[in-house]
Parts: C-alpha cells; structure tokens; sequence
C-alpha cells in the first residue's frame, strides 16, 4: 500500500516575496483571474507544481495549473467557461480562448472508505478522487520540486515538503517511497527523465535507484499514453539529454526493446552516434522555433532496430527489396506493442527507410524528387553521414539535383510544431513530364 499521508512528515515554510524570484508579471493573466476570483469566493487557491517550480529557476512555463480546496463543482459554479473533465482524476478547466487554466481539488494521500480511490494490486494509482487538505495534497505529488504553491494574497510561495531547497539545489526527489510512488504510476519514472533533461537537475540517488528494477513496469502502462510520453520527452527541446537519461537510468529497453539491443550489438557506435546527431538537431529546430515531425522522430529512434531486422532478413536470403519491407512492417509492428505509433507516422516513417535504398540507385530523378517524403528521406540520409561516410556521394548528387531542379525544399509531411500544432504540408508542384 502507499506510504500513508501522515506517515510522510510536513512543515509549512513561507518564502515571503522578497525572498524569491516569482513575479506577477511572469504569470499568464488568465491564472491570475482563476485565482482571485476563487479567493474572493472564500476558497483557498494557488499556483502549483511546474509553473512555480519553472519561474523559480527563469523558466518561462506553458502551461499554469491552479489548486483549490473548492470542488470540481464549486469551480464550476464561479465560471461560466468551466467544464469538468476525468473520471479517474476529476478535476476542472476553465477555458479562456485557446487557453487552459486547469484547476485541480485539493486531494488525500489515503482511501477515505467512499470507493474514489482505487489501486491496483500491484500498487497501480487506478482513480484518486478523494479530496483533502493543502497538506495532503503536497504529499500526494510526485517531487518535491512540484509541490510549491504560490499564494496570491501575499505573493508568497509555500514549501511543505522540502521543494524549495531541492529547487535551490537543482534535484529532482520524489515525495515518500520511491518505489511505492513508481508503483502508483510507472510513468513517474520517465517523468524522472525528462524534468531532469529540461531543467538540467540530478535524480536524487535514492529516487534513481529503484527505476532499472522496476523498468518493466512500463509495460502495464497504456502504449497510447506512452506515445504521448515520447512526444514529450523528445519534442519538447531536450530530446538528446532524455535519451541519455534513459539509457543511464535502464528505461530505454522498456521503451524501445529492439533498438536498445541493436545499440548493445553495434561495436562501433555508429548507430548510436547517428540517433544522437539526430536527436540534437530535433532539439536545435525546436529552439528555432522549426516545425519536428514525429515520423521523423521515431525514424530515427527506430533506426538501430530497422537495420538489425534487415541484416537478420537479408542473412536468410530474402530479397533485398522484400527484406527491406518486412524489416519495416516488423519493427513497426513489435513497437506498437509497446508504444502505439500512430499510422499518419509510422507509415511515412516507413518510407524514409524504404527511401533510403532507392538514393544509392540514382534512378528515376525527377520522379523520386516529387515523391512527399523525398526531403525527410534526403535529411535522414544526411544524417546517416554522422555514422558513414560512405553516404556522401549520395548525399553530394541528390544535393546538385535538388539545385538542378530549382524546386523549393518540400516540408515533411505530418509535421507539428513544437508544441503540437499540426501543419499542413505544402505541397511540391509537379514538373511537365517532358522536364529532366
């Protein structure tokens, strides 16, 4: 059972305004209007987990979270443009424009005899609705440095459990046991990684240590959430820093089996030293504020696996066209068990790799030029010059055709921006047949 909440100790400690960095002017005004209108009901309310955590070390957050000691339905009552969402976690949105100020009831650390709060045998979080103290609610969440409320009526922060200080001190520690609160949620423990990747703190040891044994329990995690989980974790600007953190920590043969066993295979490095490229610059496009494909993403984490599959295939005879297929449907197919890869990113993942046979033949110029992943394509096979030099007559000629074609550089399609906004792809016009 989780460790209970009075078994996990507490001691208020106000950080009064001088005495931290946290500014009005830096929170979004909608936030701001959640929380005063809530203290002018009587309730209690304030900013909590990573808004707070982020303005204290000069982030700029996304997203601002409010808690309450209010209801779901006692926030609905103060806002019209309040709806209520969740069954496992109720919790309410209030909706201004295209922002969300998510508003979440004080919740207990412990089952109050109602049936809101359910685990698993396993020690699985199912459903937490039991509501709480502000108290109870600090030591419900996951790291300390998440639990830091900001208080609007002195513009104050309020520590209860040591977050402050781990801030200061740029650690990431989770509250209670560390292994209970994996087994809550095995997701906490990519959680781990990345906060650790955007923020550049250290994994407490004793948080760390458990997270290699209890790696396999990612597999009773929901593959389309694990999907969600990859796009944070590698979409998000620290996509390089993650995968290391995951390497480091034991998670990567949890989340991506078949790659990580093709990386432990490759003597040379090679193939690790291309994932790795890529991955730096998917975070150098997110810094530039450049759309990332998912497809391209899991082109490249996928990669390692890709080859093996096809070396395996091709050492059975299997025709180098046919291989290249079935390697493709193969690892697509084994990963979903895992991760659930939407088809509108698997499928032109698959044709990036299929695509990359086809640079070597030079054939067909105009028509592979036109074909809709032919600038992925191409892009991957520069990338795989950080593992080959082998490519780089490859890599010169379709450079010179491009040039030769005087057509514009074709977005990958399926591309989203950093923070998830789909974007059309524009489209190449087709050359006259008689071009070329």
């Amino acid at each position: 059972m989780p460790t209970p909440a009075e078994a996990i100790p507490t001691s208020l400690r106000t950080i009064p305004r001088d005495q931290h960095s946290i500014s009005r002017k830096d929170i979004s005004p909608n936030a701001l209007r959640v929380l005063y209108r809530l203290r002018d009901a009587g309730f209690q309310a304030y900013l909590v987990g990573g808004a707070v955590r982020d303005l204290l070390v000069g982030g700029h957050p996304k997203d601002f979270d409010v808690a309450t000691d209010a209801t779901p339905e006692q926030v609905k009552q103060q806002f019209r443009n309040c709806r209520l969402i969740g069954r496992r976690f109720r919790l309410a949105h209030v909706v201004f424009g295209r922002e969300i100020i998510e508003v979440a009831t004080f919740r207990a650390n412990s089952d109050d005899g109602s049936g809101d709060r359910e685990l698993h045998e396993g020690g699985r979080l199912l459903r937490d609705n039991v509501f709480g103290t502000i108290e109870d609610d600090a030591v419900r969440r996951d790291f300390t440095a998440n639990a830091l409320y900001y208080a609007i009526e002195d513009f104050s922060v309020r520590d209860y459990v040591g977050g402050y200080d781990d801030v200061q001190a740029r650690v990431l520690k989770l509250i209670g046991d560390p292994e209970e609160r994996y087994r809550e949620d095995p997701v906490r423990m990519l959680r781990a990684i990345r906060l650790a990747a955007k923020l550049d703190f250290s994994i407490d040891p004793a948080t760390a240590a458990p997270i290699p044994v209890l790696a396999p329990l990612l597999a009773q995690a929901a593959p389309a959430r694990l999907f969600e989980e990859c796009l944070k974790l590698f979409l998000s600007g620290h996509a390089a820093a993650s995968f290391e953190g995951l390497e480091r920590h034991g998670l990567l043969p949890a989340l991506f089996p078949e790659s990580a066993a093709a990386l432990a295979a490759n003597r040379s490095g090679a193939l690790r030293r291309m994932l790795l490229q890529g991955l730096r610059a998917t975070d150098a496009r997110v810094a530039n504020d450049e759309p990332v494909s998912p497809a391209f993403l899991f082109a490249v984490l996928l990669w390692p696996a890709y080859c093996r599959a096809l070396i395996a295939l091709q050492s059975q005879g299997v025709h180098a066209a046919e291989a290249q297929r079935r390697a493709a449907d193969r690892v697509t197919l084994h990963q979903a068990s895992t991760i659930a890869l939407p088809r509108r990113f698997s499928l032109p993942m698959q044709e990036i790799w299929l695509l990359q046979s086809r640079f070597s033949q030079r054939k067909r110029v105009p028509r592979l030029l036109s074909h809709p992943q032919f600038r992925a394509a191409y892009d991957f096979l520069v990338l795989r010059l950080s593992a080959s030099e082998e490519h780089a007559d490859d890599v010169a000629f379709w450079r010179d055709a491009q040039a030769e074609a005087g057509e514009p550089a074709a977005e990958d399609e399926f591309e989203i921006d950093s923070d998830g906004a789909p974007r059309k792809r524009r489209r190449r016009r087709r050359r006259s047949p008689s071009a070329g």
